[in-house]
């Protein structure tokens, strides 16, 4: 019997498939409310973030309410997290924009399943000053740098994977700063910049657009949408989608990643474009172990799992597509993002392109850009 209150998809996931998942991402939750990639490996704030969206997605409120305190109790003074803990010792201290920002989504997420304005009040502080770090990375033309570092300078390029998720992430900080009564003006004045040169300056960012990541994500953080973004998703299918296995994490590499074909199904239920998006979640079901967990990839040249592990944050990427394309919880909307705040339009004489008006959606898909380093998430 389907579980009313879990997502299904018909044919491809069952509601206890789901939960089961779910469960696989709980026990490797840590006492602490930290979610590990694995049990005894490290956690970095993005990937514990779309972890704990999943839980809440698949029910298992409690569980993610414990992810986010977690994270309140563990934030810097300055609004940031270290890039990689392991067993509650830091062993990367740079803090990661992108990684820093994710919580505004996850928090949004939550209060969305939930309708606990509660905890979205005890959340919001943390919320501000997480955003406030982020934007303070951000240059003039729009975009933001993809570290800080220890002196809290911004360090290194902008990345173009990195800034589409910033993006969306603004766009929850908005909506959830909005529902409480605190707006913040400048934080759409932020938004808009950076939505312009998502759209209108490849320039500003490392190109490295061998990596699916990069061909995804202004689509599904939300920076374009529409017809520029069909184009986008057509201009490079086949250089990334192994039919029936799923999608490369890079384009000359004969590997499969199950989390980057999820977050294009996800892109693709942001265009409407579902039957394409159950399709790949089918398509990468073979990563699926008996107790629900999921391998992170599949070296389809030689048939072997690479790398031995099956990640929390693969799994979560698993149960969010299935809400989105099952429309199950109240939060299966949020990469559609369709009630989010746009920001401030912002048109191209502020920095001199001559472009047109480019806040909101996009009219233009004129991005390249970059992805992550390795089969770390944004």
């Amino acid at each position: 019997m389907r579980r009313p209150d879990v997502p299904a998809v018909p044919g491809i996931l069952t509601a206890d498939d789901v939960l089961a998942t779910a469960r696989t991402i709980a026990a490797a939750q840590e006492r602490s409310g930290a979610i590990p990639w694995f049990a005894g490996g490290h956690v970095d704030p993005w990937d514990h973030v779309e972890s704990a969206m999943a839980l809440s997605a698949a029910g298992l409120h409690t569980e993610a309410e414990r992810a986010y305190r977690w994270l309140a109790r563990t934030q810097r003074p300055n609004g940031s997290w270290p890039m990689k803990i392991r067993s509650g010792r830091v062993e990367d201290a740079t803090a990661d924009t992108n990684f820093c920002a994710y919580l505004a989504v996850g928090v949004w997420h939550h209060r969305l399943v939930t309708s606990d304005d509660r905890f979205a009040e005890r959340m919001w502080p943390t919320v501000r000053r997480a955003i406030e770090f982020v934007l303070d990375a951000q240059t003039v033309r729009g975009e933001i740098a993809w570290a800080r570092g220890a002196d809290g300078e911004p360090a290194g390029e902008a990345l173009l994977t990195g800034c589409a998720s910033i993006h969306h992430s603004l766009r929850c900080a908005l909506a959830l700063a909005d529902h409480l009564g605190v707006p913040q003006p400048g934080w759409e004045v932020d938004l808009g910049r950076l939505g312009h040169v998502l759209r209108h300056h490849p320039e500003a960012f490392e190109p490295k657009d061998r990596y699916s990541m990069d061909w995804y994500y202004p689509v599904l953080g939300g920076a374009v949408r529409g017809e520029p973004a069909h184009r986008r998703i057509a201009g490079r299918w086949a250089d990334f989608v192994v039919p029936g296995l799923g999608i490369r994490c890079v384009d000359d590499h004969p590997w499969v990643t199950g989390a980057e074909t999820c977050e294009l199904a996800l892109s693709l239920d942001t265009l409407g474009d579902t039957d394409r998006a159950a399709g790949l979640l089918a398509d990468m079901q073979h990563l699926r172990e008996e107790d629900g967990s999921y391998w992170t990839g599949f070296v389809f040249a030689d048939g072997k799992r690479w790398p031995e592990e099956r990640t929390t944050w693969t799994s979560a990427a698993v149960i969010l597509v299935a809400d989105a394309l099952s429309r199950t919880s109240a939060g299966n909307g949020i990469f559609r993002a369709e009630d989010l705040p746009t920001g401030l339009a912002v048109d191209g004489e502020f920095c001199g392109c001559g472009d047109g008006v480019a806040g909101g959606h996009g009219s233009t898909d004129g991005v390249a850009g970059l992805a992550a380093d390795s089969l770390e998430h944004p």
